[in-house]
């Protein structure tokens, strides 16, 4: 794996593993900051297998973060339905508002920025 973190030798063994046997899964290779985001969330104490079937319908919903931020909590909540524990649905959509208020609607780059958006950090 070309520019990948390891030693001279090569990928790290975890890196490696991970190349020859990692799930594919739809927010991992979307691209896009707000998609992996929302991916992992929703990967919080849920299996990956339904929280990824989950983020196809919830990004159709709320593609990005402007119409995550603008929605209604019920909106954000229907779209939820299933994946348990509904406060990191409001904890996102909490994030999206500060990304949208205080990042001009991009995810902040700074580890200290994302680690203070709600669900995210400590």
């Amino acid at each position: 794996m070309p520019g990948t973190p390891g030693n001279e030798d090569g990928p790290s063994p975890l890196l490696q593993w991970f190349g020859e046997r990692g799930r594919s899964l739809g927010f991992r290779s979307c691209g896009d900051p707000y998609g992996v985001l929302v991916g992992e969330v929703m990967a919080q104490q849920t299996q990956v297998g339904r929280a990824d079937a989950a983020w196809s319908a919830f990004m159709t919903r709320f593609p990005t973060v402007e119409l995550l931020a603008l929605a209604s909590g019920g909106d954000v909540l229907r779209a939820w339905a299933g994946l348990g524990y509904n406060r990191r649905a409001l904890n996102l959509q909490r994030a999206a508002r500060l990304i949208v208020a205080r990042h001009g609607g991009e995810l902040p780059r700074g580890l200290a920025d994302l680690e203070a958006l709600p669900g995210v950090g400590a």
